[in-house]
């Protein structure tokens, strides 16, 4: 089969499946993209640039569709004319809808199927807008929602099938996109993402390697943000380390913003919140990590004791699910999109968002009584295994909508791979 990804960050969601295809090996791999500086094996890149940027001084509201028109334009022409050169015309197009690339695909070919990931759809209540009280929502607010969702809905209209990764994510559209969407997940590959006793790192300022023995807490995001409850898990760490003298604090994460506004502090959220928690805390036993290569963030899942995922609701972290399949012990933010993966005193423990009192005295309990909490990891990983699990869930499910999709290309069998 030869088939098109279009993702401006490559590979994006696509990671797992296009890996698979390739291993499968007999198909056709294209992957349209603004990165060029991301190779896979048996894929060609083809890299294209937005046709137009918006101005510093455009229209506020208008501003992401121009974006959006400017991307899908430039995304469209770079592989019209990759077909002159080469002759590739694919059977299917998989791509994300939130940027407009594939805006304008069904002009270039109309009989060319699209699935279109669909991620997030802007509203006033049950998404971070407004959730916190510390940066409530502007009045123009709605207007910016609305202009927002311009793309999704432009883009209900350009795929053949939607893709929607949660439950949650899918209840976060208006219910006319629900039909012609499935819900399933990107995939976690569990089958490499297993629980370690053994597991061991090295922090510079230690004269000996942390491991299970020591009671080490993790937190971990893409940036330490208020999205990702970073100020909460601040907030938390006196309590915790009064109470848990010789526990350790490891935070990963970059210092950079992906959602929402940036902090006024010149040190950033970071340092707004070195400054509000001051001299409560003992920084010899907070280590902050930045991001770290992947085989890294897994020894350090597999040995801490307590895991911390907190989020405003939003869109539910792989961290989040490759933790569970690590089966580490783990208290999260008791919000709408993470009680689909964990149920308190299952899979996991949930405490409220705002409350790092309660998230602090969680951690702390878990800390204490670890072997009293074992089960909870056990649990966790089986729930990813039926529900989020690359190989045995996801995978066959995308293969049956791809292949439903297809008329021109025998269909894909997931017993070859």
């Amino acid at each position: 089969m030869k088939l098109l990804f279009v993702h401006q960050n490559m590979p994006g969601q696509y990671r797992e499946l296009v890996k698979w295809l390739v291993a499968q090996g007999g198909h056709e791999l294209v992957f349209l993209s603004q990165r060029g500086d991301v190779k896979i094996a048996g894929v060609r890149t083809v890299v294209y640039a937005p046709f137009h940027t918006p101005a510093k001084e455009a229209f506020g509201l208008a501003r992401d569709w121009e974006a959006a028109a400017g991307a899908g334009f430039g995304a469209v022409q770079a592989m019209q004319k990759y077909e002159a050169e080469t002759g590739f015309r694919p059977d299917i197009i998989l791509g994300h809808t939130g940027w407009g690339e594939l805006s304008f695909f069904k002009d270039l070919w109309p009989d060319v199927p699209i699935l279109g990931f669909f991620e997030y759809y802007y509203n006033m209540e049950g998404g971070m807008v407004g959730f916190d009280p510390e940066q409530p929502a502007g009045a123009h607010a709605p207007y910016f929602n609305r202009a927002r969702n311009v793309v999704p809905c432009l883009n209900r209209e350009v795929v053949d099938l939607g893709h929607v990764p949660t439950y949650w994510q899918r209840d976060r559209f208006p219910a006319s996109f629900h039909d012609m969407m499935y819900v399933c997940h990107d995939g976690i590959r569990a089958d490499r993402l297993q629980a370690n006793p053994d597991a061991q790192i090295a922090l510079g300022r230690l004269g000996h390697p942390l491991s299970r023995g020591d009671e080490v807490v993790t937190y971990v995001a893409r940036n330490m943000e208020r999205a990702r409850g970073f100020h909460i898990m601040m907030r938390a760490l006196p309590e915790i380390q009064a109470a848990r003298p010789n526990a350790r604090i490891l935070m990963i994460g970059g210092n950079e913003v992906s959602y929402g506004r940036e902090s006024d502090h010149p040190g950033g959220l970071r340092g707004e919140m070195e400054a509000e928690v001051g001299d409560r805390v003992d920084w010899s036993r907070v280590h902050f990590l930045g991001r770290v290569p992947y085989g890294d963030l897994c020894r350090i899942i597999q040995l801490s004791r307590c895991h911390v995922y907190l989020t405003m609701p939003f869109v539910l972290s792989w961290s989040l699910l490759e933790a569970m399949a690590m089966e580490a012990t783990i208290v999260a933010a008791d919000v709408a999109p993470v009680r689909e993966a964990i149920t308190h005193g299952d899979t996991g423990l949930l405490v409220d968002f705002f409350d790092p009192e309660a998230l602090a005295a969680q951690v702390v309990e878990v800390l204490a009584r670890p072997a009293e909490h074992a089960e909870l990891g056990a649990r966790a990983r089986a729930r990813v295994l039926r529900d989020y699990d690359f190989l045995t869930r996801c995978l066959p499910e995308h293969l049956r909508q791809i292949n439903r999709l297809v008329s021109t290309a025998p269909p894909i069998r997931i017993d070859s791979g």
